[in-house]
């Protein structure tokens, strides 16, 4: 969590002990903290069977207004000590200076593109339509070469799909490509000048947003012909109109193959931005592994901020996984994540989620007389195949590197592979909102740490559930990730209630094996009872008795009784600062933990750790 603290004038301190200003995506929200010695100013917020007195609610936005006349602050949260009492929205209102007409949220918002290669104008319509508004550039395969490296119009061109995109403001920005043609390849960059030429003609004639330049598998020896193609077309086309570049990902920086034709610095230099080709990372002709692993996504991410501005570098996500039956001489071949999701539905399988690679994985079997079930055309025979693809985990955590290192966007390999259920969550998470239920939360920011510190997440794609209580099977999932246990050596009980099929099955196994959290029976977990505060407490506990702790202060609470079962955990917690009581002196030791506190406690004990 990150904000602005100001000094507060003595005319104002007998109401406010202390203000945050705090940017998000939207804009600034303003956090003010209620002098608690106020009790009539407290009182008349407080009191939740009126509303709120219309001069006091403008005294606050007025008030706080005041104090950062220049920024767009859109909401107001009140609170007293850990309570959040009201929160406020400020109608957004633009500078009667300003000249800008836009939505101030809007200029945050991230760049999103698709390639659409598959399917027919008939198709494509509907295919942008389901990503519920979340592209503001489609480019589809409008463009080929042929054997002597010439623009070759594709029948896919249609004058009715792009007036259509341009009626919904998205651009239609087509790619030319080799696909993979090495020979094609070569011959278009040695005949760069027709090229050209034969390009500006087209995107004015068909009235198309720009030119998308997929050329591949060539080699280091066309590197300087590559960027002269790039620097003509830029200085052809009109600067309104785009200019991007396909590269291949290098995250260890080779020099020679066909990463080698690629100069990211000198192609940065003319292109309007470099999409990543972040995938591939296990191909047709490989051994089993994930299509991108989050650590080969990061390092291609990496290697491209060296030597290009963050906000001209795009990273691409597959929208694909690749499969494998060794016995049957497959290696590696493409499968649309939609027909992965056709084959577990339909195949006995089994599904790991690798936590080093961040990627799921699949084993299915189809048996003789399974029902046929074809991949591009041909059905897939008896056997047992490997299938590495992308899941919403896998996609998520690639969305957060586009936050974490502050580049432009996201490109997807191709609109259409995947399934509708990403634009669930897609826009939200590209744009680092994660949660539509949060906004609201006293625990925000808490909440998107905890997130992208990958301990916590939502409830659904779109739903976090602030509120919520925390279950016990939960706790044991978050206390595991939060302190990487491993499940140790030796056999564990089975509970009654937790079948081999419970999808907290392996944490509940750890955490039990580490002693820090046991049935309610012996033979009963329990694990969608809630858990309470005195609870957790008395986990953590456990999990940091072996740590020095550090006084803050004396824990006394007037409901946490002497003797009481959970009196030394709570005091030891309270003391190291992990847990805070409530503004009238009480701990609530049986009340229900919710989700966001659990979020909030989770990051104090990992920022002590670190």
């Amino acid at each position: 969590m990150s904000g602005t603290h100001f000094f507060i004038e003595e005319s104002t301190m007998d109401i406010l002990s202390d203000y945050l200003l705090e940017m998000d995506t939207d804009g600034y929200s303003l956090i003010l903290y209620i002098n608690p010695s106020n009790t009539e100013f407290a009182s008349e917020i407080f009191d939740t069977t009126k509303e709120i007195s219309k001069n006091l609610k403008e005294w606050i936005i007025n008030w706080s207004s005041a104090q950062a006349p220049r920024l767009k602050i859109h909401t107001v949260r009140v609170m007293l000590g850990t309570f959040l009492l009201i929160t406020i929205h400020i109608p957004f209102q633009l500078d009667n200076n300003s000249s800008n007409s836009q939505v101030y949220a809007q200029t945050n918002d991230k760049f999103n593109m698709s390639y659409l290669y598959f399917g027919s104008p008939s198709t494509h319509v509907d295919r942008v339509l389901r990503t519920n508004n979340s592209l503001k550039v489609v480019s589809p395969s409008y463009f080929n070469l042929n054997e002597n490296g010439n623009l070759e119009l594709t029948p896919l061109l249609d004058s009715n799909f792009i007036n259509e995109m341009h009626n919904r403001g998205i651009k239609v920005v087509p790619f030319l490509s080799n696909h993979w043609d090495k020979a094609k390849g070569i011959k278009a960059l040695e005949n760069r000048d027709q090229l050209v030429n034969d390009l500006v003609v087209a995107i004015e004639v068909n009235n198309l947003d720009g030119i998308n330049i997929d050329i591949e598998n060539v080699t280091p020896a066309q590197k300087e012909m590559y960027v002269d193609f790039i620097k003509q077309l830029r200085e052809r086309l009109p600067s309104d109109k785009e200019v991007s570049v396909a590269v291949a990902a290098n995250p260890n920086g080779y020099t020679t193959g066909w990463q080698g034709s690629y100069d990211y610095a000198e192609l940065g230099r003319y292109a309007d931005y470099l999409m990543i080709m972040a995938y591939d990372e296990s191909s047709y002709g490989s051994e089993p592994g994930p299509v991108a692993s989050h650590d080969f996504v990061e390092r291609s991410i990496q290697y491209a901020l060296k030597h290009v501005p963050a906000e001209k570098v795009v990273l691409g996500i597959s929208f694909y996984g690749r499969y494998w039956n060794v016995e049957k001489g497959i290696k590696g071949n493409g499968i649309h994540l939609t027909k992965v999701q056709e084959l577990l539905s339909a195949y006995e399988n089994t599904i790991t989620y690798d936590n080093k690679y961040q990627s799921p994985k699949a084993v299915i079997k189809v048996k003789a007389g399974d029902p046929p079930i074809q991949v591009f055309g041909k059905p897939l025979a008896s056997g047992t195949y490997t299938i590495w693809y992308e899941n919403a985990d896998s996609i998520k955590a690639k969305l957060m590197l586009v936050q974490k290192y502050n580049i432009k966007g996201t490109g997807s390999w191709s609109l259409g592979q995947e399934h509708s259920d990403v634009w669930m969550y897609y826009d939200l998470w590209l744009n680092s909102k994660y949660f539509e239920d949060i906004n609201q939360s006293w625990a925000k920011d808490e909440i998107l740490t905890i997130v992208q510190r990958e301990v916590m997440t939502g409830m659904t794609e779109t739903k976090f559930s602030p509120t919520g209580t925390l279950t016990r099977a939960q706790a044991a999932t978050v206390l595991v990730r939060a302190f990487k246990l491993q499940s140790l050596d030796q056999e564990i009980k089975a509970f009654i209630d937790v079948p081999t099929t419970h999808w907290a099955k392996e944490n509940i196994d750890t955490i039990v094996s580490h002693g820090i959290m046991e049935g309610i029976s012996i033979d009963t977990f329990s694990p969608d009872e809630p858990l309470t505060r005195e609870q957790m407490a008395m986990l953590l506990y456990r999990v940091l008795e072996q740590q020095p702790s550090t006084s803050v202060g004396t824990s006394t609470f007037t409901d946490v009784e002497s003797g009481r079962w959970s009196e030394e955990a709570i005091h030891k917690m309270t003391l190291t600062g992990i847990y805070k009581g409530y503004p009238d002196n009480t701990f609530r030791p049986a009340k229900s933990m919710e989700r966001q506190e659990m979020a909030t406690l989770m990051n104090r004990v990992l920022d002590k750790n670190e």
